[in-house]
């Protein structure tokens, strides 16, 4: 259990790390100049948390200790790309259907960056999992 209590702290470190850097530098002036009029003044951080949490254990379960079973990179690659995809498709095409003004654009960048944050987080994991055994 400390293996995976462990992994699962390290990964978040990272998950954390790369995404922080895309929505805080890389991306910030894509998002606000075409979502800033559907963008709070303040974050809700309890729900921000609770995607993240949530995230990092679906890409250990689903991909990085799969993974490491398979002594596979391959694998935790492919795998942590398809779930980084669902997930940020599932919120993207939600709210294609659902909201008015939500850009196609912004869909398609942010669905291209959870396919390579899960795929790359995955990939730092899974080496992360086998330093750690």
């Amino acid at each position: 259990m400390t293996f995976y209590i462990k992994l699962y702290a390290l990964t978040a470190i990272v998950f954390f790390a790369i995404d922080l850097v895309w929505l805080g530098i890389v991306a910030k002036g894509f998002y606000q100049s075409r979502l800033g009029h559907l963008l709070r003044p303040d974050i809700q951080l309890p729900a921000a948390i609770g995607f993240y949490l949530l995230f990092i254990a679906g890409l250990l379960v689903f991909a990085v200790v799969p993974a490491l079973d398979r002594a596979s990179l391959g694998t935790a690659v492919v795998l942590g790309a398809f779930l980084g995809l669902v997930a940020y498709a599932t919120y993207d095409l939600t709210n294609l259907a659902l909201m008015k003004d939500f850009p196609g654009v912004v869909a398609v960048v942010d669905m291209a960056w959870g396919t390579a944050l899960g795929a790359t987080v995955a990939a730092i994991s899974f080496q992360i999992g086998r330093w750690l055994s």
